[in-house]
């Protein structure tokens, strides 16, 4: 897609996150994709995805890189951050430059750790759609300056088409009620988790490398990203996946 022009692109993004309403949705497998078009249009180094339970504790649910989701992770752990101030106001959290005292004074554990990963601000857009919030969109940069106008706008937008995509699917699933999809998106992340360190493992690459093996193949092989990623951790995929250069 990367040879495509921009414009192709940016309707192609739209195409991919209104089309939800599909059999074999997978919100994990989603949320990557809406991560993976940030990265493409805006003019950011990594996004990320935080999702929240029924009873309001943020998970983390998609990133673009390794280094995201540990600093997700992080954030989680430490109860603070842009994805949980943007969560808990149901507002924008406008470009933070992360070397001030104001983000050292607002996020005290999360700022030192965003720029030892070579972060140099971030933007925290809320997947909310009128007065629903159910996560937050983490823009992060890692060059000098903020993102402009134009761009935010095309990040929020990005965001609400994907609340959309997930509410849209949930209310036309007779099957599983909103608080088992939420569970259900927590264990696909821990089996997707687990089968890219096994991955990783198996054919002697990071766990980077591994996760994006597994994408293209879920993709270019039409599968849920999650089924796979059983397939791998019971060693019953394509051997051609599980061992490099076979």
């Amino acid at each position: 897609m990367l040879g495509l022009p921009r414009e192709e692109r940016l309707a192609l993004a739209f195409v991919d996150l209104a089309d939800t309403l599909v059999q074999d949705f997978d919100v994990i497998s989603f949320l990557h994709t809406l991560t993976e078009h940030c990265v493409d249009l805006l003019d950011v180094a990594a996004a990320g995805v935080m999702l929240a339970t029924p009873a309001g504790r943020l998970v983390d649910a998609a990133a673009s890189d390794e280094r995201t989701r540990q600093l997700e992770l992080a954030g989680i752990e430490w109860d603070e951050g842009p994805c949980r101030d943007c969560f808990h106001s149901s507002l924008l959290v406008p470009d933070m430059a992360l070397a001030t005292a104001s983000a050292q004074i607002r996020w005290p554990q999360f700022t030192p750790r965003a720029l030892e990963l070579g972060f140099t601000s971030v933007v925290s857009a809320p997947l909310r759609l009128h007065d629903q919030v159910i996560g937050a969109l983490g823009l992060f940069r890692d060059q000098p300056g903020p993102l402009d106008a134009a761009q935010l706008r095309l990040g929020q937008a990005l965001a609400d088409t994907a609340t959309i995509g997930v509410l849209q699917q949930r209310a036309v699933s007779e099957q599983m009620t909103v608080a088992a999809q939420l569970q259900a998106a927590v264990t696909s992340r821990i089996v997707i988790e687990q089968a890219k360190g096994f991955l990783a493992h198996r054919r002697g690459t990071s766990v980077e490398e591994a996760f994006t093996v597994m994408r293209h193949y879920a993709r270019d092989h039409r599968m849920r990203l999650t089924d796979l990623a059983r397939q791998v951790l019971e060693e019953s995929a394509d051997p051609s996946l599980l061992d490099r250069g076979r």
